[in-house]
């Protein structure tokens, strides 16, 4: 299948460079996959499209402020990590990277430094001289949120400042609880407090998984043919007690409806091959998506508008239908939906 078939042109002004001033306040898309229909709503009333005893699954990763400004040899570098190795040492995309060196070491701040061990195309590996919780505390102190840069280009082109205070509060879920991730978990960011109590009032189960976004989530498809294209693994983390409940959902016939892409991939990276039952797990999964998928445990799924020939928009129209996906993402365009990060969201179901 040709990557060319997810391609859709989005006016720059649907581009969201800001989130909704209250996040539930965003618009919700409702496309129902059996009739292929689209209703519009606001996020704020999804109690009303889901029914007691749903199950929702939140990612509880937490965005770390991934974008460090280094110096090495009297020139500037912006270091971005993007996937944890260990303790001390991330995988990295740099920038100037044919002016980074290997075995450089590059300063970040008055505690902070870091050792370029080597590189393989786009990817280099810093070792930092921290580790552990000193590391994500000089990192905190010292980095800047990873805002996409489809962003920060909108918000340039509108002469408006790239980066804005908000943002660390903005591109972060409430829920948010595990140091990792270098974007968010999108589709989490229209839920607040408010919504939160009151989907538990109406009966519908919240349940956490963890999936740190990296290269996985964000990188482009750069394949012509989409099963020619091999995505990058990212970490996640399903415990015995969620997928026990989970499990017992399913059997129950209550419904499983995935927050998020990064939600999907954990519950179908853990489901057995050949039942409807997850088995608890933690480590990596490369796991890729894309239409002719044979979904194995979700029955819904929350999500954004997503850039077109990614890996995500691929996700949704495997679950969704490419057609019910295309016709929906032109209706979305047609009534001034915002798009991305910071933009609306979809319920499908």
């Amino acid at each position: 299948m040709k990557l060319s078939e997810f391609d859709y042109k989005l006016p720059k002004k649907l581009i969201a460079i800001e989130p909704s001033v209250d996040r539930s306040k965003a618009k919700l898309l409702v496309l129902n996959r059996q009739t292929g229909s689209l209703e519009d709503d606001y996020f704020f009333n999804l109690g009303l499209r889901l029914r007691s005893g749903d199950i929702l699954v939140l990612n509880d990763t937490k965005v770390i402020p991934a974008r460090l400004i280094g110096r090495c040899k009297d020139r500037e570098f912006e270091v971005l990590l993007v996937k944890q190795i260990d303790e001390s040492s991330w995988e990295c995309w740099v920038k100037p990277g044919k002016r980074a060196i290997v075995n450089s070491i590059f300063t970040f701040g008055p505690r902070l430094k870091g050792k370029l061990l080597k590189r393989k195309n786009e990817i280099f590996v810093f070792e930092f001289n921290l580790n552990g919780k000193e590391l994500f505390s000089e990192i905190k102190k010292t980095g800047q949120v990873p805002i996409p840069p489809y962003i920060l280009k909108a918000r340039k082109d509108l002469h408006k400042a790239e980066y804005s205070s908000k943002d660390i509060y903005n591109y972060q879920t409430i829920f948010a609880q595990k140091n990792g991730s270098v974007a968010a978990p999108t589709a989490g960011l229209h839920f607040d407090r408010s919504l939160l109590e009151q989907l538990s009032k109406n009966g519908i189960q919240i349940e956490k998984v963890t999936l740190h976004v990296s290269l996985g989530t964000f990188q482009p498809v750069n394949t012509d043919e989409i099963e020619d294209f091999r995505i990058h693994s990212e970490y996640f983390d399903l415990n015995e007690d969620t997928a026990k409940r989970l499990n017992q959902a399913k059997n129950e016939g209550r419904r499983i409806i995935a927050v998020g892409t990064t939600s999907v991939r954990v519950l179908e990276s853990a489901a057995k091959v050949d039942s409807n039952e997850l088995v608890a797990k933690a480590g990596e999964t490369s796991i890729y998506v894309y239409p002719g998928y044979k979904f194995k445990f979700i029955d819904g799924m929350i999500t954004n508008f997503h850039l077109p020939k990614s890996s995500l928009l691929l996700l949704v129209s495997a679950f969704a239908g490419k057609s019910e996906i295309r016709q929906a993402y032109d209706y979305a365009i047609q009534n001034n939906y915002r798009f991305y990060s910071y933009g609306d969201g979809m319920l499908i179901l």
